[in-house]
């Protein structure tokens, strides 16, 4: 097995977890991007979100000044995106993976059973089923030879049977820029949502500072997922379980 032929996970059963006396923090693992560079390949590990919360407050919970907090795993280092109202320097931030709660540990389960739903019919069966499916797509940057598998738990699967066709449309997952190679490497994470219906390509969409039109010629600026664009792509989708 080559380190883009990846066994999936089993989402309901993946977490990176912590022993951190002041918050023993467990996150479950939304999606997994494996970054690969000749030989050598990291994987990040994109944990689902939640909101800024003053934890074990004894009443008001929620901070007054929201924002979404979602903490991507990879290596040494992981990348927090912290989503407001607006626009804020605080938006993303890279750092050691020790410095918010300690070394994380890491269970990660690859699913015991799994299937390649190689066809439409495989695909119905399982959907019908109610069995959880994975989707693993590879990309390829062709000037740099960078290469990744974007692998997440189908959320959303659009079909119709008359026509056997569908479509894929999950997120958010990690996005990772591919056309040049980043120190760290987790610097090149964006937060993206995935849409596919067929073997070869993909279109993502990807969160960005984005302008907002008001009343009056009052714009303003938020962080929002905008300039959807396409890539060719290996697309594969598995059921896990029977």
């Amino acid at each position: 097995m080559t380190s883009i032929d990846i066994e999936p996970l089993d989402y309901s059963r993946s977490f990176i977890c912590h022993q951190a006396s002041f918050n023993s923090v467990r996150f479950w693992v939304e999606s997994r991007t494996r970054m690969v560079d000749g030989d050598d390949y990291i994987d990040f590990l994109q944990c689902a979100s939640c909101k800024s919360e003053d934890t074990f407050a004894p009443e008001n919970l929620f901070y007054e000044d929201n924002y979404d907090f979602l903490p991507i795993f990879g290596g040494d280092d992981l990348v927090v995106f912290r989503r407001y109202s607006r626009l804020t320097e605080r938006y993303r931030e890279v750092a050691s993976v020790e410095k918010y709660w300690g070394t994380p540990i890491y269970k990660e389960n690859s699913a015991s059973e799994y299937e390649d739903l190689g066809d439409w019919d495989a695909l119905y069966r399982a959907t019908l089923e109610g069995l959880p499916i994975v989707s693993q797509t590879h990309i390829r940057d062709e000037g740099t030879g960078l290469e990744a598998v974007i692998e997440c738990p189908v959320k959303t699967l659009n079909l119709q049977p008359e026509r056997k066709v569908y479509q894929v449309d999950t997120g958010p997952v990690a996005f990772p820029d591919l056309t040049r190679r980043h120190d760290p490497p987790i610097d090149s994470l964006s937060l993206a949502f995935i849409a596919f219906n067929s073997k070869n390509s993909a279109d993502f969409i990807v969160e960005q500072p984005t302008k907002v039109e008001g009343e009056g010629g009052e714009d303003c600026w938020i962080y929002h997922y905008s300039n959807p664009f396409s890539l060719g792509a290996t697309n594969r989708l598995l059921s896990i379980g029977r």
